[in-house]
């Protein structure tokens, strides 16, 4: 019997977010090297929004959300993992939409 692909349809005020692939190590301001094992305080991650809910009001698909992934329920789709979320848990949003905001740049 073939596999059947079903359709996802995110319920409610839920998010399907891809985690942004991090890069091992980071590099600060000052050009300080940090190792990828470097513990750190709590760290918000970037993700890219794959598919909303109905009531989802001011994120769409295709949008980068900083969120705390800690929070997060993971689910793998097709052998990948994903991340679903509230839409209040989403502390910013980056899009190309042009509306208020901070005036900083990705």
């Amino acid at each position: 019997m073939p596999e059947q692909k079903l359709e996802i349809q995110m319920l409610h005020d839920r998010l399907l977010v891809e985690l942004t692939p991090e890069e091992g190590e980071r590099r600060s301001t000052g050009g300080i090297v940090i190792p990828a094992t470097a513990q750190v305080a709590k760290r918000l991650a970037w993700g890219d929004v794959l598919g909303i809910g109905t009531n989802v009001r001011n994120i769409k698909v295709g949008d980068r959300v900083l969120f705390n992934p800690d929070d997060q329920l993971e689910v793998e789709i097709h052998g990948r993992g994903r991340l679903v979320m509230r839409e209040r848990d989403v502390h910013a949003i980056a899009s190309e939409r042009i509306e208020h905001g901070t005036g900083l740049y990705l």
